[in-house]
């Protein structure tokens, strides 16, 4: 695998993106052409209807259920990191830091994390600041 870095952090599940989405997407494109097309344009808006809850539903579920448990691991990732790199315990101001900003800090290697969890306290560093204040980078290969 490639050094993981901010220009190409972004990762794609295939089935999903590239096979699912499109087909769903075809067949909602000529659903709703044949609703002005067709001469039964109420099942067609039907049909165009179901493919649209059906293209919903699924960029919900996945989202929903892939990042909740993730958002939890790479929190208690990186509380375990913190504390065996300073030996103090995140939880005590990790309140103070938002998802973005937590989420953010995973990517910082050993050496940087102290300093920019540090610096993001103090200058209220957004996600994406802190990804671009990142020298060296620990990539994240799992999350999807």
């Amino acid at each position: 695998m490639q050094t993981q870095s901010y220009k190409n952090h972004i990762r794609y599940y295939p089935p999903h993106h590239f096979v699912y989405y499109p087909i769903i997407m075809t067949f909602l494109a000529f659903s709703v052409y044949f609703i002005f097309t067709a001469e039964d344009k109420l099942i067609w808006t039907f049909i165009s209807v179901i493919f649209v809850v059906l293209f919903y539903l699924a960029f919900m579920l996945r989202q929903h259920y892939a990042l909740t448990l993730q958002n939890r691991i790479v929190r208690l990732e990186l509380r375990y990191r913190y504390f065996s790199i300073t030996g103090k315990r995140l939880e005590d101001f990790e309140n103070k830091l938002n998802d973005n900003q937590l989420f953010a800090l995973r990517f910082a290697s050993d050496e940087e994390l102290p300093a920019l969890t540090e610096k993001t306290l103090n200058e209220n560093l957004s996600g994406p600041a802190i990804k671009k204040a990142i020298n060296h980078w620990k990539g994240d290969f799992d999350r999807v």
